[in-house]
């Protein structure tokens, strides 16, 4: 029988749907989980930059997976990237190369239209995509402490929550602090306002007080010259992107500082995430550095798309708010 990749819409995204809840649900019922979905399509950047595939035969989905168009660079080049996320498989049809044919469908598709790079973060491992002729790029997960001087309180920094009239600085600050990286997203407002609204979407589904987001900045005249984006969970703030005009991140540490000390009497949360080797706050202890869970990987399309040499950890600037 043949099989067709089709854009996944109707009864076929309503059967992806109903098979990746239990997987991928988030802690949201299969209801929000689909609002949540749909909710992410309808953002600005969503609308242009993200849809949902599927290899069908015979009127049923045999895989499925997300596809996320990026703008990058790479070795002081501009790229295209086409990422990869949500691959599934039909438990009625896996160990028939489904995922695998999907997969190369949807790059030859992408790479006809001109992408430069193909980028996924795999959940199981680095093999099976390795055998797609991904190759791994090192990242690392931090957990994190903030320093507190019990005898000073929070420091005297203004700090208010982010809002739109914030992302153009957001956006500047990322830039600069990219620029020396060999390969990073070029983070624009419309991408920047996507990584924040998708966890806001996801904390404003899940059930009442399990999920957070919180976006914060410190402001200096009429400008944001720090900030930091938090998503909550059960006590633990993971940083899901963050930025400081000062190389030497103190006003993010700043602000860090004085979201701990809202709550003197309050156990200090667990706090992780991934920050740039250039992105060190004096207020921050590293406490432990291990492997990324997600794996990154990358598969060069075209020529510009290859890297010079294998991208270290320290070559690359990707934030955890990002990943898909």
């Amino acid at each position: 029988m043949a099989r067709e990749l089709v854009l996944a819409e109707g009864a076929v995204l309503q059967r992806i749907l109903d098979a990746t809840h239990v997987i991928w649900h988030d802690g949201l019922d299969r209801t929000n989980y689909e609002r949540w979905y749909r909710a992410q399509l309808a953002t600005p950047w969503g609308r242009l930059h993200l849809s949902r595939w599927a290899l069908v035969a015979g009127g049923d989905f045999l895989a499925s997976a997300k596809l996320y168009d990026l703008d990058a660079t790479l070795d002081g080049r501009a790229i295209r990237v086409a990422g990869i996320g949500a691959v599934f498989t039909h438990e009625a049809h896996r160990g028939q190369g489904a995922a695998r044919e999907l997969i190369e469908r949807l790059l030859d598709r992408k790479s006809r239209e001109g992408a430069d790079a193909a980028l996924l973060f795999s959940e199981i491992g680095p093999e099976y995509y390795a055998r797609l002729g991904f190759e791994v790029v090192p990242t690392f997960d931090l957990r994190l402490s903030v320093v507190e001087d019990p005898r000073r309180g929070a420091p005297a920094t203004l700090v208010r929550a982010g809002d739109d009239r914030d992302l153009d600085d957001l956006v500047a600050m990322n830039a600069i602090r990219a620029a020396p990286y060999r390969f990073h997203l070029n983070r624009d407002r419309d991408l920047v306002r996507f990584a924040i609204a998708k966890k806001r979407l996801l904390a404003g589904l899940a059930p009442p007080g399990t999920r957070a987001l919180e976006f914060f900045i410190a402001e200096e005249g009429a400008s944001a010259v720090a900030y930091v984006v938090i998503a909550v969970k059960d006590g633990e703030w993971t940083i899901e992107s963050a930025g400081d005009r000062d190389p030497a991140g103190a006003r993010l540490g700043a602000i860090l500082q004085v979201l701990i000390a809202r709550e003197p009497g309050q156990q200090r949360p667990a706090i992780q995430g991934r920050l740039p080797a250039t992105l060190r706050p004096p207020q921050l202890r590293i406490v432990e550095t291990k492997p990324a869970r997600d794996v990154m990987m990358i598969r060069p399309l075209t020529g510009a798309g290859r890297p010079s040499r294998p991208l270290a950890a320290d070559d690359v600037l990707y934030w955890r708010g990002d990943l898909f």
